[in-house]
């Protein structure tokens, strides 16, 4: 399988519950997925409200022919500042994750190597106004190879499932 009917797949399988854009993605990417959930949990009746909370994910998605250690540094910083700009901290505010999937038809070695070592956080008002963590997963769609960040184990199984991948 190539890179592009990797990502077709992908987008494919994030349409169930996200968002999909494909004619107007974030530069330098080709797609992004956003998903929101807001809960609320009230006592009795709606003016009795216990908590409220706000969770996002945004996905950003990049198909390189060949993916370098540069190349990769240039999509983590891209996806995490294009991620980290829609992010409106408030009291109920929970979660925000920004999470970059790179499907590349070559991957070098050193960038297969620093996939796991990439990792950002950042939170807001100490925590009480929630967090940003980043997750990071990186195919080699020739070789059927994939990587993730410590973030990014919980993609494993659906990347593996949904791509067929070792």
């Amino acid at each position: 399988m190539n890179a592009q009917e990797a990502l077709d797949k992908l987008l494919k399988a994030y349409s169930v519950y996200y968002d999909v854009e494909r004619k107007r993605p974030a530069p330098p990417f080709v797609a992004e997925a956003a998903f929101r959930s807001h809960e609320r949990q009230y006592f009795l009746i709606r003016s009795a409200r216990i908590s409220e909370a706000e969770s996002n994910e945004y996905v950003f998605f990049a198909l390189e022919e060949e993916l370098t250690a540069p190349l990769l540094g240039a999509l983590e910083g891209a996806a995490w500042n294009a991620g980290l700009a829609r992010v409106a901290p408030h009291k109920d505010h929970r979660n925000t994750d920004v999470t970059l999937i790179v499907l590349a038809s070559r991957v070098a070695p050193d960038a297969f190597a620093l996939v796991p070592k990439l990792k950002r956080y950042k939170s807001y008002l100490f925590g009480f106004q929630g967090w940003s963590h980043f997750r990071l997963a990186v195919i080699d769609a020739d070789a059927g190879k994939l990587a993730v960040n410590a973030q990014g184990k919980t993609l494993r199984k659906f990347l593996k499932r949904n791509l067929n991948l070792r």
